[in-house]
C-alpha cells in the first residue's frame, strides 16, 4: 500500500457515500461497512493483511496517539475527514494484528421526531434537575438519542451545559445556551476528574458520554442530588437492569446509601433498540421509565425488577414498556414479527399485545 492515508480518505468516503454507521478494518478481511445493521464487505478492495493494516491504522492515528495505542493496545479518538465527515475511532490490537472500527457521525444533531422517538421523552428536557439514563446495547443510537436531549435544550432553554465524552462525537452549536464540549485523555484526565470539576464551573446540564466505574456513576449521581441536570449513558439492556447495574457497581457497604441516593435523584431511563425496517433502514423501539413515587420505592427498597410491572401499568402517564413499543411497530408493519420476537426479552408478553 503505497500511500495508506490516501486508501484510508478514499474508504471513509466510500463509507460516507454509502450511509453506513461503521467500517471495520480487520486483519484477514476486506475492508466492510455496517449498513442498516447488515455487514457488507467491499470486496473489490484487497484483503486486508497485517502489514497495510500497521499502515491504515498509524495513519490513523498520527504521532500524537501512536505512543498511547502502543501501550494501552487500545484507543479512542474522533476524526475529521477532508470532505467535512467526522468518524468515531477504536483502534485495537487482536492476535492478528492491529484492527479498527470507525462510525459515521453525522454533521447534524437530529430532533426527536426526526429519529423516530416518541415525544415523551421531551418532558427530560423540562427539568431542572434530575438523572436522566439513555442505556441499550452497543451501536443502538444512544449517543443520537443524548445528542437530541441535550440540543433540545440547548435550543429552548438559556443554561450552561458541559458535555463529557470519550470522544466528543456530535458537536454542538450554542444557539441559547452555552456549551462546552470536553474530551477525556484531549481536555481531561477523566470522567471522574471531570465532573468533580464540573462543580466549580456553574454548570447546570451535564452530559456525561458512558458510566464506566463506581467513581464516575457517585460523581454523576451527587451532581443530579445537588440541583443539577445530568445525562448519561449505560450499556445495559433496560431499566431495572440498568438501576441493578449501578447498585452492583458499588461496594456492598455503600450500596444502601446509593440506592437512598439513585432513588431520589432518578428521573428517568430511556432503554432503545435500533431494528431493521421492513422497508430498509432502521427504527427505534424504546422502553420509558418514568421516575413515579413507585418507582423510587422499588428502587430504595432494592427491588429494581418489579419495576418491570410498574413500566407496563404506567401507560397512562408515558411510560412504554419494549414489548408495547415492538408491537406497535409490528401493528404500523415497521417491522416484521420475527423481528419483534428477536429482540423481546418476553416473546410470549409481546404476542399478548
Amino acid at each position: 500500500m503505497d500511500d495508506p492515508k490516501r486508501y484510508l480518505d478514499q474508504l471513509l468516503a466510500t463509507a460516507a457515500q454509502n450511509s453506513a454507521s461503521d467500517l471495520h478494518l480487520s486483519p484477514g478481511n476486506y475492508p466492510t461497512l455496517r449498513v442498516d445493521g447488515r455487514l457488507i464487505a467491499l470486496t473489490n478492495e484487497e484483503i486486508l493483511s497485517k502489514e497495510s493494516l500497521e499502515g491504515l491504522i498509524f495513519a490513523i492515528l498520527g504521532e500524537e496517539r501512536k505512543a498511547r495505542f502502543l501501550s494501552e493496545k487500545e484507543v479512542d479518538f474522533s476524526i475529521e475527514t477532508a470532505g467535512g465527515n467526522r468518524f468515531r475511532v477504536n483502534t485495537y490490537q487482536t492476535k492478528s494484528g492491529y484492527a479498527a472500527t470507525l462510525r459515521l457521525i453525522p454533521d447534524k444533531v437530529r430532533n426527536l421526531e426526526e429519529l423516530n422517538l416518541p415525544p415523551i421523552l421531551k418532558i427530560f428536557t423540562k427539568l431542572s434537575q434530575g438523572f436522566v439514563l439513555v442505556v441499550g446495547p452497543n451501536g443502538h443510537g444512544k449517543s443520537t438519542t443524548l445528542a437530541a436531549l441535550v440540543d433540545l435544550i440547548n435550543r429552548e432553554r438559556g443554561e450552561k451545559i458541559i458535555t463529557i465524552e470519550d470522544p466528543i462525537e456530535y458537536l454542538f452549536s450554542p444557539e441559547k445556551s452555552i456549551i462546552d464540549q470536553r474530551e477525556v485523555y484531549q481536555d481531561t484526565l477523566s470522567f471522574n476528574k471531570a465532573l468533580r470539576s464540573a462543580f466549580r464551573e456553574n454548570v447546570n446540564v451535564l452530559m456525561i458520554g458512558e458510566l464506566r466505574d463506581y467513581e464516575t456513576m457517585s460523581a454523576a449521581v451527587s451532581a443530579a442530588e445537588t440541583g443539577h441536570l445530568v445525562f448519561a449513558s449505560l450499556h445495559t439492556n433496560s431499566a431495572a437492569q440498568t438501576i441493578e447495574r449501578i447498585i452492583d457497581s458499588f461496594p456492598p457497604t455503600q450500596q444502601s446509601q446509593i440506592r437512598n441516593q439513585l432513588a431520589n435523584t432518578i428521573s428517568g431511563v430511556i432503554s432503545q433498540r435500533l431494528i431493521p425496517r421492513i422497508q430498509g433502514g432502521l427504527v427505534p423501539a424504546v422502553e420509558v421509565m418514568i421516575a413515579t413515587a413507585a418507582v423510587r420505592t422499588l428502587i430504595r427498597d432494592n427491588r429494581p425488577r418489579q419495576l418491570d410491572l410498574v413500566i407496563e401499568t404506567g401507560q397512562d402517564i408515558g411510560m412504554i414498556s419494549l414489548d408495547r413499543s415492538l408491537a406497535d411497530l409490528v401493528r404500523r408493519k415497521e417491522i416484521s414479527i420475527e423481528r419483534a420476537e428477536f429482540y423481546s426479552a418476553n416473546p410470549q408478553s409481546l404476542r399478548n399485545y
